[in-house]
């Protein structure tokens, strides 16, 4: 679903992203993990195409990923949610589905606002919405045009914890239904309970890739780890 190949970007001299691969299978939730400043965001803006990569191959269903047939694959979920500010919860999600070509998009809608609590807020415009709100309208957004491949970018921020709970059973729900995730976060035990694998992300460059059981046994082989303790050893400053 996603092939990433020697992937670089560079501000100046220095590598945000350090010449880094990796694949996303169909139906697999990948938790992208690594401190302030090791390049998660930066990985996910140029995998989308919200920043220009400096070289590197990237594909998204066998198509380049700034092509207009890898761009109907996936959604992407952005750390700081942008709405347009005249527009209300409901004009954004009738607006996703125009320009995804959603015909039957309505009761799909409303089952989304019902969930995140937002059915009585349907018509408050999106500047007198609060960064929470925000969250709930950018992840309803994504998830009406049903894509194949999610990208979640520290999709918890600023939730609250029935949205948080929620937001938990959907990845769920997804991961049931095939779909293929990657969720960047660094709140742990958000994906720990999910993720099919993990990679780990410090300096721009993945210091682990793999399920979290094999991760603990290669790394730290201590009974009792958690993935915290785990996440904390690899990215401990030498």
């Amino acid at each position: 679903m996603l092939v990433v190949n020697n992937l670089v970007k560079q501000y100046g001299k220095q590598n945000a992203v350090d010449d880094i691969s990796f694949e996303l299978k169909g139906g697999e939730v990948v938790g992208l993990l690594g401190p302030n400043g090791a390049g998660k965001s930066t990985t996910i803006k140029c995998i989308v195409g919200l920043l220009r990569k400096t070289s590197g191959e990237i594909t998204i269903g066998g198509f380049d990923h700034l092509s207009v047939e890898a761009k109907r694959f996936f959604s992407y979920i952005p750390e700081t949610p942008y709405v347009y500010d005249l527009l209300t919860v409901q004009e954004h999600l009738q607006f996703i589905a125009q320009a995804y070509g959603v015909k039957e998009w309505k009761a799909k809608g409303n089952e989304l606002l019902e969930m995140f609590e937002l059915d009585d807020k349907r018509d408050k415009l999106g500047r007198d919405l609060s960064k929470g709100m925000r969250q709930k309208v950018s992840i309803c957004c994504a998830l009406l045009p049903d894509p194949q491949l999610l990208f979640f970018d520290e999709p918890m921020i600023g939730l609250d914890p029935k949205a948080i709970k929620n937001t938990k059973k959907i990845f769920k729900e997804l991961k049931v239904a095939g779909k293929t995730i990657l969720v960047s976060t660094h709140m742990i035990d958000s994906v720990e309970s999910i993720a099919d694998r993990i990679m780990i992300l410090k300096d721009g460059r993945i210091l682990g890739n793999d399920t979290i059981a094999n991760l603990k046994q290669k790394f730290v082989q201590d009974e009792g780890t958690t993935l915290e303790d785990l996440f904390l050893e690899l990215t401990k400053d030498e």
